[in-house]
């Protein structure tokens, strides 16, 4: 019945121009949530530009390691022994996503996943910009308890029925995406569309054999990097950065988007050259580094509000290679 109802509506809804013609709804199991963890199960549901689904494709991905919580996703190591490896299934992935906005709940997280596979693969995958769905729904102001996606499936009367699988849960998603997607466009909702870079610089960490799979604890919520304790910055900050001229040390610089270099290589660049690395964005920061300035991110719009200066990515590379040191 939601199906019938939002065939209806949607036909009547006068669709944005500036909205994407095609959707590809994903998600991904993982073997957890770290930069090292690897893809085990991914799924796809190519969507037309009214959320209409058109198809779906699942697969299983042998990780070569550990495959992690298997009391989450159901999937042991002997079930992925005889799975193909990312690599293998890289180009039909690819033909999925290709021209196509890529759309998941708690985008970030599936973006970098993939980002990071096709980067190991040596390849890249075709897309361009993402949709989150707890961005969209917080835009629409829908009243949910919690940003899970069992409060979203809820919400729209959605049947989950294998919670953690990959092609469930993109089913799930498709089918909560569509009547939001319907409700965006009747309200004039701008779609909260980000842009994906794909991975030039990135590190692993050995991955643990089989059986000795490190703790799933320890991870900050909704991120898809765990937490990590930098030393302090042993220099005062000397204020805002000031165009043209030099980068100091002790300077607050903060970073808010997707990045060519793995974002944590450029933190670590950061504090070895002297400067102050905020995961927050606040009237002390000297610096925002972003190559999506016109992204509604809180820490782009609160340097909107600070009058924080703005760089991207190659500026910033230029400007470490060549910090003040501090005074004294």
């Amino acid at each position: 019945m939601l199906e019938d109802r939002t065939t209806a509506a949607s036909s009547a809804t006068a669709w944005p121009a500036a909205y994407p013609q095609g959707y590809a709804v994903v998600d991904v199991e993982t073997t957890g949530l770290a930069r090292d963890d690897r893809i085990i199960s991914a799924a796809v549901y190519r969507l037309d530009a009214r959320g209409e689904v058109e198809d779906h494709w699942y697969t299983l991905v042998n990780p070569e390691r550990d495959p992690g919580p298997v009391w989450i996703h159901g999937l042991t190591s002997e079930v992925l022994e005889g799975a193909p490896l990312f690599r293998d299934i890289a180009g039909e992935f690819a033909a999925r996503l290709d021209g196509r906005v890529l759309v998941a709940h708690n985008a970030v997280f599936d973006w970098q996943m993939i980002a990071r596979e096709y980067a190991r693969a040596k390849s890249e995958a075709p897309v361009r910009q993402r949709l989150c769905t707890i961005a969209l729904s917080k835009e629409l102001g829908l009243p949910l308890p919690n940003h899970k996606l069992e409060s979203l499936a809820a919400h729209f009367g959605v049947v989950q029925q294998r919670a953690h699988h990959a092609l469930d849960d993109a089913r799930v998603l498709a089918e909560a995406f569509r009547p939001s997607l319907l409700a965006a466009a009747a309200g004039g909702v701008r779609l909260p569309l980000h842009e994906c870079r794909p991975l030039t610089e990135w590190s692993d960490r050995p991955a643990p054999r089989i059986g000795q799979q490190a703790g799933y604890g320890g991870y900050r919520p909704n991120s898809w990097r765990p937490s990590r304790k930098r030393p302090a910055c042993p220099y005062p900050n000397p204020g805002r950065y000031e165009e043209g001229k030099r980068l100091k040390q002790g300077m607050r610089i903060a970073f808010s988007g997707d990045t060519s270099v793995e974002r944590e290589l450029l933190e670590d660049r950061a504090t070895e050259a002297g400067l102050h690395v905020a995961t927050s964005l606040s009237r002390l920061t000297s610096l925002l580094v972003t190559n999506d300035p016109d992204s509604g991110t809180s820490k782009v719009v609160k340097a909107r509000q600070y009058g924080t200066p703005v760089v991207d990515e190659a500026a910033f590379g230029q400007l470490l290679a060549d910090v003040e040191p501090a005074d004294g």
